[in-house]
């Protein structure tokens, strides 16, 4: 499906099959509340009134269902009526694949989706998740014809009038980083080195008016990176840390996103095989994740000050790479052994969360990666790993997820544990566990969450997207509305708010001021 327009409309127009081919979706009980005249502008002559009510009745989802209502171009589909507490009440990774399978062909087509008001973000991105963009078939590059998808919503329950023109703005937001997202990810090294990363940054920067802070190269080892540079300075393109920031008047805390961007990962000379190897373009899922998110946050309008931080490096096999036994001095001052190079992607990312400490002052920090293998193993392939140093964040992470449909769940956080796994006799750490059987993926995320220290007074949310960032051979942009609805209390966006699951933006408290004694407000997001 690449190479389509994608685009939101807030009401049902009028558009007969075959003409404008459609598919019409909803949970059963939804589809069974609508109207015929709600509807019927879409079906009629082909579709009549009694063919659509048989439809209805014929349609059992377990966990899904559809019907052909005319031929191949009117085709109704039923969601589950029912999920479980860890799935989003959106369903929306089964919507993402009936969109996939079920949509009509055609030029000019049209996605009806019936649903409650408070799934429609979830539903919007979920449908956005099904049209990537990237291709290199031939016959895509001489497809000549413009292809339109226009997703309508027909809103059930309360709050069932026609969605306003800023909800549909920020769906298209939403959906536009998505698509970013996931066509960054699905790109191949050979175009998507980290020189080309960069350019992509400085794009989405040129849109919004910000400027990036580049540090590359030997200029990163110069400024003590060493986690950063210890990984990328084998490859033929510099390793680099880009910096977005977005600085709105009245912000009353920072935030970083810190993402890693390993655009090629052959696990140096601790290299993979060749059954693992393939699909490692996919490495840079939590940076191409961050981009998306920030160019849609600050295109909705962010109340806080907003940093992206984008851990770039290829991790290349060459006479200049990390060796076993290396020794890296990191941007926090710790030093590493390196005891296996393909753990690299805790190096770029400890270097990451430290500057968003020490450099940008950040009050809240979330680093996003495809970290470890292990993620798919203690979350599975449709949740990502959440590891926090609050339990009101890890807990508002899991309802973000439910909410935008980015679903997520907790790791063990126990640093006392398990952060002797990286005992080392001749530096501060090792990079790699001892024992792989124990808690493999919440080692991963201590390690990284050890260059800001566990005494940080901040938040820390450490997500692991390993899985989630790809079904099969194509990437879901996985973690853009993630990011969204958990920071949606600082947006000024009110479907963003609506979806958040954190406190509400006019929440205060008060906190002492500098030296003089005054007192102050702060807004929190929790």
């Amino acid at each position: 499906m690449a190479g389509v327009e994608l685009r939101f409309s807030s009401g049902c127009d009028d558009a007969e099959p075959p003409a404008r081919p459609v598919f019409i979706v909803g949970q059963l009980p939804n589809l069974q509340r609508l109207h015929w005249p709600e509807i019927s502008g879409k079906l009629l002559p082909q579709v009549t009134e009694e063919v659509w009510k048989t439809a209805l009745g014929n349609l059992n989802p377990n966990p899904t269902d559809n019907c052909p209502l005319h031929l191949t171009y009117a085709t109704v589909a039923a969601l589950p009526s029912r999920v479980s507490r860890h799935n989003s009440p959106s369903a929306a990774m089964f919507l993402t694949r009936l969109v996939r399978s079920c949509l009509p062909g055609g030029a000019n087509r049209c996605i009806v989706m019936v649903c409650e008001y408070s799934d429609v973000f979830a539903s919007g991105c979920a449908i956005a998740r099904a049209f990537p963009l990237f291709s290199r078939r031939s016959s895509a590059s001489r497809r000549t014809d413009k292809r339109v998808v226009t997703v309508e919503f027909l809103l059930v329950g309360q709050n069932n009038g026609p969605i306003d023109a800023t909800a549909l703005e920020c769906l298209e937001s939403a959906a536009d980083g998505i698509r970013l997202s996931a066509r960054i990810v699905d790109t191949p090294c050979n175009e998507m080195n980290t020189d080309i990363f960069l350019e992509e940054i400085k794009l989405v920067g040129n849109a919004l008016g910000i400027v990036p802070t580049i540090i590359r190269g030997e200029e990163l080892k110069e400024k003590g990176f060493g986690g950063i540079y210890g990984v990328g300075k084998a490859a033929i393109n510099p390793p680099a840390l880009a910096v977005l920031s977005y600085l709105p008047d009245g912000a009353t805390q920072t935030i970083a996103w810190v993402g890693k961007g390993i655009v090629y990962d052959t696990g140096g000379l601790s290299i993979k095989g060749k059954t693992t190897m393939p699909g490692m373009k996919r490495d840079c899922g939590g940076a191409a994740a961050i981009l998306g998110a920030f160019k849609a946050a600050v295109k909705q309008g962010f109340k806080d000050n907003l940093h992206a931080v984008f851990c770039l490096a290829e991790n290349a096999v060459g006479p200049l790479a990390t060796r076993p036994d290396d020794i890296h001095r990191m941007y926090s001052g710790k030093t590493v052994e390196i005891n296996n190079t393909d753990a690299e992607g805790r190096l770029v990312l400890a270097d990451g969360v430290a500057y968003a400490s020490k450099d940008l002052g950040a009050d809240i920090i979330l680093d996003m990666a495809t970290l470890t293998g292990a993620q798919g193993i203690c979350t599975g392939k449709f949740h990502a790993a959440v590891l926090c140093n609050t339990e009101e964040w890890e807990m508002a992470c899991v309802k973000a997820g439910r909410s935008s449909g980015d679903l997520a769940h907790p790791l063990v956080y126990c640093p006392e544990l398990h952060f002797s796994e990286f005992t080392s006799a001749v530096a501060d750490m090792k990079n790699s566990v001892a024992d792989r059987d124990n808690a493999q993926s919440s080692c991963a995320g201590l390690f990284i969450g050890a260059h800001i220290g566990f005494d940080w007074p901040g938040v820390w949310v450490h997500v692991d997207i390993a899985s989630p960032v790809h079904t099969g051979e194509r990437a879901t942009g996985f973690g853009v509305a993630f990011l969204l609805a958990l920071f949606g209390r600082a947006s000024k966006d009110a479907m963003l708010n609506l979806v958040s699951p954190l406190g509400a933006s006019t929440d205060t408290h008060l906190v002492p001021n500098d030296g003089d004694g005054n007192l102050s407000k702060r807004r929190r997001l929790v």
